[in-house]
């Protein structure tokens, strides 16, 4: 089995953004020790609790500081920004780390829409435009423009050897087909939709169409998993994670990730503790072996390559500690 790691850069109550961003590159460092496919960041603007706003330049660092694993945005929100900008960034960094550059795009505004405002000033159009500005950045990443069209003449250089490798990311059937429709591989957010990810995946593999010789469909699942020496451990670290979520829904959660202690002594309302049980249906929390059994069946469920990892806890080591159990559970015994 393929698992691979997407980091939002979380900020404990113990920690600057310094710290939380050094904390995301150590876990890039132990994904990478430990076998994982690929690390992705994520991007966030102006969201309690949350440390990266820039991919590209986390991705930079993160290149620098490991040898491996293949390396990412999970995703870029391709809306704010202009193609070609887009291509030459992270064509650059294919050209700086080769063979490793993953480029995750996405159509989500990452904010608030006061956030979203001082970004672009046509945000909702452009999310209209999307699938325009999808196939304009392929183009710049093939650099393929037809000959008799505006952008033909100019490159997204530096031009790597090997070209980024464009993910679709989505929760909807609209992506899914997108993604097929363009022979993009796709990534659905399990951990972060109530929609039937089976059909979507299905359709995205039954109407994929090959945008060069050889492509066939790629799908990654993206699940929160929380795995301790025992199920109780998991638990018990999963909790200020939960609560967390629950407090940014409100408004909340500027202090980031509360300890276990605080998540442990929140007085929940009935209707938090709904929303709680729903979240953690959509979750994977285990002991090694019962994450195992989890991710297997979530594999076979959704016919994803690969599993995508999402591990937010309030101890930074619980973090790593979590996807090293999930490492030695899988990669060693298989």
């Amino acid at each position: 089995m393929r698992l691979s790691i997407v980091d939002q850069s979380p900020i404990s109550s113990i920690q600057t953004p310094y710290e939380a961003l050094m904390g995301s590159m150590k876990l890039a460092q132990a994904g990478d020790a430990l076998g994982y496919t690929r690390y992705w960041i994520a991007e966030h603007h102006d969201l309690p609790g949350l440390a990266c706003s820039a991919p590209e330049v986390m991705l930079s660092y993160i290149g620098a500081n490991t040898n491996r694993i293949r390396i990412g945005s999970g995703a870029v929100l391709l809306p704010h920004y202009k193609p070609f900008k887009v291509a030459e960034v992270f064509n650059m960094l294919a050209t700086l780390f080769p063979n490793r550059i993953d480029i995750g795009i996405g159509r989500a505004p990452g904010g608030s829409a006061e956030a979203t405002n001082a970004l672009t000033d046509n945000f909702l159009q452009n999310v209209r435009n999307f699938p325009t500005l999808v196939r304009e950045l392929l183009h710049f990443l093939d650099d393929d423009y037809p000959a008799d069209t505006e952008y033909s003449k100019i490159s997204a250089s530096p031009i790597p050897g090997n070209p980024p490798v464009p993910w679709l990311l989505g929760t909807s059937k609209k992506s899914a087909v997108l993604a097929a429709e363009h022979g993009i591989p796709y990534t659905f957010g399990h951990f972060m939709s109530d929609n039937d990810g089976v059909s979507i995946i299905r359709e995205y593999i039954e109407t994929f169409k090959p945008r060069k010789e050889g492509q066939t469909p790629q799908v990654i699942v993206t699940v929160s998993v929380f795995c301790g020496e025992t199920t109780e451990k998991a638990e018990e670290i999963a909790i200020s994670s939960l609560i967390w979520s629950l407090q940014r829904d409100k408004g909340e959660g500027h202090q980031g990730v509360p300890t276990i202690k605080e998540a442990k002594e929140y007085k929940l309302t009935e209707k938090e503790m709904e929303s709680l049980d729903k979240m953690r249906q959509n979750m994977i929390i285990g002991n090694p072996y019962e994450v195992k059994q989890k991710l297997y069946e979530l594999k076979t469920k959704y016919q994803a390559d690969e599993i995508m990892i999402n591990t937010i806890t309030y101890e930074p080591a619980d973090r790593i500690r979590s996807y090293e159990l999930i490492a030695k559970e899988v990669f060693q015994k298989e």
